[in-house]
């Protein structure tokens, strides 16, 4: 973000001093546009306005550290709020992306030192002397000169009428303090003590409590319904239809739940009642034996091909997965005449706020989001269905209401990842180096649905692609093609999006051009890696704390994977053993370089998630559909990974000087391949589709 992009700074108000920005920059589908507050009160009381959500990826506190470090006060002596939605935080306040702090590191230390600098002003002015005699230091301006010192809150009423300067300095990087630093987390406390106030908390006087019986078949409406043995349930004190169903009100979330399920209802299935996964996995591979939509070409894939000394096909496919939140979805809604107040946990503000106005009619200034904290979002809690149900029944029954999903709701009513299906053919010259890589894919679209049914501009989607369109690998014949097949299932942003699956793929098929060549896969990576020193950096570091080339225990194997995404480059390597076809992962090995680091810790903690994350998917993950239904309902047949299951994850990180990349989402590409990698040197069976099966590796 350049300084110039500085459009407005400053608020006066009677209680002290509100730092307002808004600020302007070019908006990508992965850039919002951010603003940043800072309240300081009389009393020294100094407040930070968190305008990003929290769902355990730490910026309650690396995002402060951002503000504190520029605003000169002291780690853990201000407060934090999340603000409300307001037009000053610019047309989009939510987070997705990885983009908290990527999207921050301008804003919020311009903010930090823009009120430092009306601070200093203030001051001078009071003494009657130059800024440049005083200095900012714990929450005080100190004349260098005398020694005096006068505190923010002593300030704050006298700096707020001050003009907002222009073209402040930021700190020299050498010069911090708190960022690159790891103080304890602001969120833990409260955490670990229960007193957080998640989604699923919220209370409002006079609340109810319902649950919806929502259709069975993706795309189905309810026919009709009987709701006798759902008011004779303890606690149901209503049933009320409404656009995703029908909703049972009661005195509490059990009684609604368990109405619900007493309710009879016959579903008009609609036009996907035949749809299965066999059907749609044969639909994906016939599209993908066809020319598509041209998402790269260098070079001349098809002529490099027909030139190579040797070439290889194969075929990956990925299935269908949930979130799975551990918090269930829920929202808390109070409509009335007059206004509408919202009560979730959401990654998207903005969204929610949207969403309420078109329901209920009102003006923007007559709804107001409440951000909760979030049991997990990993990309779900971007939407706003679930909010959607809560206001349309407040708004029906006139009273505020809670509505919360059980987990059989979520698996069947969810957004997937998508399900995909990617047909590779490459070719190497005399000496096995690579030198031709063509990829065709097949999958629904994310930007089909973010769009509201829009379809993608030129039949591209790019999440449907990234990790194979803009692979850092240089090979000179290259390209991909993509099939943008609809098939009736409602898919959206999951951790990481489309790198989950296609660095899966595309890690699995260099390992395959790597074997046919005779080569070692790490040294078929740096070579083709020489034009991107980022990404060969991190393959260097994590080979290097692997021990890669190095003997190891009997009976234990390794793999690697490398990606390049949300701004930052991660390389892992995997420890694995395989026995009678089950897979044990030991250790696993990550570099990280992604940019200037505000928080080590926090870095560490979710490389450390991303890798349970993804592990969990290739080892376990798998939606299924028969007959237009999911056929997961829970934990049971939608499995976790348990701690027993769980590898040594090692972290190392990169030092950089390039702006933060994203951090939350960069380790779960690479843990599937590493670990599918490792599995073909233990048993010389690849694996091209996930989950993996030990029935296929024994």
């Amino acid at each position: 973000m350049n300084r110039r992009s500085f459009l407005q700074v400053g608020a006066s108000v009677s209680a002290g001093l509100l730092i307002g920005f808004r600020l302007k920059a070019e908006v990508t589908n992965t850039a919002p546009r951010l603003n940043a507050w800072i309240h300081i009160a009389p009393d020294d009381t100094v407040t930070f306005m968190i305008h990003k959500t929290e769902m355990g990826q730490g910026t309650l506190t690396s995002l402060s550290q951002l503000l504190a470090e520029e605003l000169e006060v002291e780690w853990a002596k201000f407060r934090t709020e999340f603000p409300p939605v307001d037009p000053a935080f610019g047309p989009m306040q939510g987070v997705v992306g990885s983009q908290s702090i990527r999207s921050s590191w301008g804003p919020l230390r311009q903010a930090g030192a823009t009120a430092r600098t009306m601070l200093i002003s203030a001051a001078a002015a009071q003494w009657g002397v130059d800024p440049a005699q005083c200095r900012a230091e714990k929450g005080a301006v100190i004349n260098t000169a005398s020694g005096a010192r006068l505190s923010y809150g002593q300030l704050a009423t006298a700096a707020s009428a001050l003009p907002a300067p222009k073209g402040v300095v930021l700190k020299d990087p050498k010069q911090f303090q708190i960022i690159g630093k790891s103080p304890k987390r602001l969120d833990t406390r409260d955490k670990t003590t229960g007193t957080t106030k998640f989604g699923i908390d919220a209370r409002v006087p006079g609340m109810v409590y319902a649950a919806v019986a929502r259709s069975p078949v993706f795309g189905g409406k309810v026919a009709s319904f009987d709701d006798k043995k759902a008011r004779a349930v303890a606690g149901v004190n209503n049933v009320v239809s409404i656009s995703n169903g029908v909703a049972v009100v009661a005195d509490n979330s059990w009684s609604a739940i368990q109405g619900s399920r007493a309710l009879e209802v016959k579903w008009d299935d609609g036009p996907n009642a035949d749809l299965n996964s066999a059907g749609i996995r044969k639909l994906f591979a016939e599209k993908t034996l066809e020319a598509g939509a041209v998402a790269r070409k260098t070079g001349d894939g098809a002529a490099g091909l027909a030139g190579a000394v040797k070439k290889i096909d194969a075929v990956y496919e990925a299935p269908f997965l949930a979130h799975a939140t551990m918090e269930p979805l829920n929202c808390t809604a109070h409509v009335t005449p007059a206004s509408c107040d919202i009560w979730a946990s959401t990654q998207m503000q903005t969204t929610v706020h949207a969403t309420a106005m078109q329901i209920t009619g009102l003006k923007a200034a007559d709804v107001h989001v409440h951000s909760m904290f979030m049991g997990g979002g990993f990309g779900r809690r971007s939407t706003a269905d679930f909010v959607g149900e809560a206001v349309e029944l407040s708004k029906a029954i006139s009273k505020p209401v809670k509505v919360t999903w059980s987990r059989e709701d979520d698996m069947h009513h969810d957004v997937y990842r998508p399900a995909s299906l990617a047909r590779f053919s490459g070719g190497l010259d005399a000496d096995g180096w690579p030198v031709a890589l063509t990829a065709n894919l097949a999958s629904p679209s994310i930007l089909y649905t973010a769009g509201g049914g829009r379809a993608p501009r030129n039949g591209l989607d790019s999440t449907s692609t990234e990790g194979i369109h803009d692979t850092p690998y240089s090979i000179p014949h290259t390209q991909v093609d993509y099939h943008w097949t609809e098939v009736g299932i409602p898919v959206f942003f999951w951790r990481a999006v489309g790198y989950t699956q296609n660095t899966f793929f595309m890690e699995s098929f260099i390992d395959e051009l790597a074997a046919a060549g005779g080569k070692d896969p790490v040294e078929v990576r740096r070579r083709l890696l020489t034009k991107v020193p980022r990404a060969l950096g991190v393959l260097e570091l994590a080979a290097e704390k692997a021990g890669w080339g190095q003997a190891l225990p009997a009976g234990r194997f390794r793999g690697v994977g490398l990606v390049n995404n949300i701004g930052s480059f991660t390389a892992q390597v995997a420890e694995i053993s395989v026995d009678k076809g089950k897979v044990r992962v030991h250790r696993v090995v990550c570099a990280v370089d992604c940019g200037h680091v505000v928080n080590p810790a926090i870095v560490q903690q979710q490389i450390r998630s991303a890798v349970v994350f993804g592990l969990t998917a290739a080892l376990k993950g798998s939606i299924t559909i028969d007959k237009g239904r999911v056929q997961q309902a829970n934990f049971n047949n939608y499995d976790m990974l348990r701690i027993d299951e769980t590898p040594a994850v090692e972290v190392y990180i990169v030092p950089s000087t390039e702006n933060p990349g994203g951090i939350g989402e960069a380790g779960v590409p690479t843990i599937a391949p590493a670990v599918c990698n490792a599995i073909f040197a233990a048993t010389g069976k690849r694996v091209r589709k996930l989950p993996i099966r030990a029935d296929e590796l024994v």
